[in-house]
């Protein structure tokens, strides 16, 4: 076994106490351990190059340093998979922005990850959902050329 050592925010060292004592570990490192299995277990596993919708939300501390920076610059090398942005003040310190995001679910999830390990970023969560492009010929009031729609699909 290796030996990592995490440090933790006061709150979420209680927290994970609470956990501890409650699940009945004999120590933190146990819960962790089964903590991380979980984290890792619970990312399923769609075809990388699949189309998809994204959704990711997040939480940070806009007082880290060089972090609003460091996340501006990310969101513009990746302005293709953006659709939309919103941002929302907390609090003093805390911010939350949703970015709605569309493409490959593997630049997706680069998208998030780049953004969710981010030192700062609290909280945060990539739901993706499965669509497909598909060619429309129908009137939408301006004729009836074909033209490319979105269909979520039922899975990935």
């Amino acid at each position: 076994m290796q030996r990592v050592t995490v440090t933790l925010p006061e709150t979420l060292c209680a927290a994970l106490d609470r956990f501890v004592q409650d699940r009945r570990y004999d120590t933190r490192s146990e819960a962790m351990r089964d903590l991380l299995r979980t984290a890792l277990r619970a990312r399923p596993e769609e075809p990388p190059t699949a189309e998809a919708m994204g959704v990711l939300s997040y939480v940070y501390d806009h007082h880290t340093r060089d972090l609003s920076s460091r996340l501006m610059h990310h969101h513009h090398a990746h302005h293709a998979l953006s659709i939309t942005t919103s941002h929302v003040h907390l609090d003093h310190d805390s911010c939350l922005e949703t970015a709605i995001l569309r493409g490959p679910v593997e630049a997706l999830r680069a998208y998030a990850d780049g953004v969710l390990g981010q030192r700062g970023v609290m909280h945060g969560n990539l739901f993706l959902i499965p669509v497909e492009t598909c060619q429309a010929s129908h009137d939408h009031g301006h004729g009836a050329a074909p033209h490319a729609h979105l269909r979520v699909k039922d899975h990935f």
